[in-house]
C-alpha cells in the first residue's frame, strides 16, 4: 500500500444510483492508505448506491456538494460507475465543470466502468486511449477515444492523465493504479 499521506482525492457522484464497491472500495483503501477523500454530489446528506445497478446498497455520507469543491484543492478526480449514477453525473453542469477543470489543470482523472459517460460528455475521451464497462464502448468511440479491453489502462495524452478500469472485478488493479500515480 503506498503513502497517500497529504494527498487529496475528490470522488464526485450523483445521490443515487452509484454501484455500491465502485466507491466503497476505492474510499476504504485510499483513506487507509492516508489520503484525504471527499465525497462531493449534486445534494448535501447521503448517497444511496446499488449493488449490480438494482438491489439498494450502503449509504455513503456526501462530504460536500459538487457546488462547493474546486479542482485546484485536489490532487485527483474519481469518477465511479454504476448506470443511474453515471448518466444522471453526465447532466450535471457542476460534475462537467470539475472534471474540464481537472482535465485543464493537467490533474489525473479516474473513472471505472460506466463513469467514463462524464468524460465523453464534456468531450474529454477525444484523443485518449481508454477502458471502460464495454456497453459505453460505441459512445466512447464515436467521441473521438480509443477503446481497449483491459483491467486498466492508464492515458497521459492529451496533457493528463486518465486512469480506467473495466467493472468492479477490476478494483484492485484499479486502485493500486490510483494509489501508484498519487505515490509518483
Amino acid at each position: 500500500m503506498a503513502n497517500l499521506n497529504g494527498r487529496k482525492i475528490l470522488v464526485a457522484v450523483s445521490n443515487r444510483g452509484v454501484e455500491q464497491d465502485e466507491l466503497t472500495v476505492p474510499l476504504q483503501r485510499l483513506r487507509a492508505a492516508g489520503a484525504e477523500v471527499t465525497v462531493a454530489a449534486p445534494k448535501p446528506g447521503e448517497i444511496e448506491t446499488l449493488v449490480s445497478d438494482w438491489e439498494p446498497g450502503d449509504r455513503v455520507p456526501v462530504d460536500a456538494t459538487l457546488a462547493d469543491v474546486e479542482a485546484a484543492d485536489y490532487d485527483l478526480l474519481l469518477l465511479p460507475g454504476g448506470t443511474l449514477n453515471a448518466d444522471a453525473l453526465r447532466l450535471d453542469d457542476e460534475a462537467q465543470r470539475l472534471a474540464k477543470s481537472f482535465a485543464a489543470a493537467s490533474r489525473p482523472v479516474a473513472s471505472i466502468c460506466h463513469g467514463p459517460w462524464l468524460l465523453v460528455e464534456t468531450g474529454l475521451t477525444r484523443g485518449k486511449t481508454l477502458t471502460s464497462y464495454l456497453s459505453i464502448r460505441t459512445d466512447v468511440e464515436n467521441s473521438g477515444g480509443t477503446w481497449k479491453d483491459q483491467e486498466v489502462f492508464r492515458c497521459p495524452a492529451e496533457g493528463w492523465t486518465l486512469i480506467t478500469s473495466r467493472n468492479p472485478g477490476d478494483l484492485d488493479a484499479f486502485t493500486a493504479a490510483i494509489e501508484n500515480e498519487l505515490a509518483a
